[in-house]
């Protein structure tokens, strides 16, 4: 906990959201409310009413037991700045509180707000991505997985600036939500596998997370699915084929080489390049430990971190740029 606060130490320091909202959650039985953090572009206070920017939707790590939604405030400055796009960061409830799947749920309901007020948030629902850093990688996989299953029993409302008109016909339109892309940053993909044989696959075993809390994380978010770890909502790596055809069309991976976490993510892209018809994006980061980019030590300022946000940023350029009506 006290790592995952230094990082933000170091200059230039991370910057602070322009916004933040709170938000009722509707999708899981867990009453309460999540707030959204939102970081912008330097046009932004001052845009044209009808202008709308692309989005960046961003789930923290931390074990989904640690960690808040502006542990990624460096990322978002560099998004913001390189790509003139909105960044929201979901401050999605944590375990052992609200264990799994309530982290997911929070971050459908995250998207779907995002798409109903997308308007007044000047924000365009076509072109949006999903990010995540570790156990927020996992979230961007498996939110939008059951975002597509909740969907396809309630379709999303179209946004439109006539939706809320009185008496505009188009106020019950509907439209399925589709996410341009996911990008995740040393991403937990794969539940089904034991922590020590996920570990094993580390060539530099002194670069892994001790052990005490690994297994406090996962005993705080997993619970009472000890049993049974296939949930696609759980192990995104491990769902059937049908659901990960409906991700988006580009998906981008980060991970680390001395992580432990590094081996299912490259078994994940050989699923999908062999079995789905992907865009795979994938970057291993060499001489690398899990969360490489928020070192402890608030004298250190990671060069190599800039330098894979500011390529991140070349990918995301070229997907925004892409855009389709």
């Amino acid at each position: 906990m006290i790592g995952m606060t230094l990082h933000k130490i170091p200059h230039p320091r991370p910057p602070s959201p322009h916004l933040r909202i709170s938000i009722p959650v509707t999708v899981s039985p867990r009453k309460g409310k999540i707030k959204l953090l939102f970081y912008v572009p330097l046009s932004y206070p001052k845009r044209n009413p009808d202008r709308r920017y692309p989005a960046v939707i961003n789930f923290h790590g931390g074990g989904f037991t640690i960690g808040s939604a502006s542990d990624d405030a460096r990322f978002a400055h560099t998004v913001t700045t390189e790509n003139e796009a909105v960044f929201v960061s979901v401050d999605y409830r944590l375990a052992p509180e609200h264990p799994f799947p309530t982290a997911v749920e929070d971050g459908v309901d995250a998207i779907l707000y995002l798409v109903e007020h997308a308007g007044k948030m000047g924000i365009d629902s076509h072109n949006m991505v999903l990010n995540g850093f570790s156990a927020g990688g996992n979230l961007a996989f498996s939110v939008l997985l059951r975002l597509n299953e909740w969907t396809s029993k309630r379709p999303a409302m179209l946004d439109t600036e006539d939706t809320h008109k009185e008496g505009n016909n188009v106020a019950h339109q509907w439209a399925p939500i589709k996410i341009r892309a996911i990008m995740a940053w040393y991403p937990s993909l794969d539940f089904t596998l034991p922590r020590y044989s996920r570990k094993a696959t580390n060539p530099r075993q002194d670069k892994e997370l001790p052990n005490i809390l690994t297994n406090l994380f996962d005993a705080s978010y997993v619970q009472y699915y000890n049993k049974d770890r296939q949930s696609p909502y759980l192990s995104p790596a491990a769902a059937p084929l049908e659901m990960l055809r409906g991700l988006p069309d580009i998906i981008v991976l980060y991970p680390c080489q001395w992580d432990g976490l590094a081996a299912e993510a490259g078994t994940f892209k050989e699923r999908l390049e062999h079995s789905t018809n992907k865009k795979i994006i994938y970057r291993i980061i060499p001489e690398a430990r899990h969360g490489f980019d928020r070192a402890p030590n608030p004298l250190y300022s990671s060069s190599k971190r800039a330098r894979y946000y500011l390529q991140a940023c070349e990918e995301l350029r070229s997907i925004f740029a892409n855009r389709k009506p």
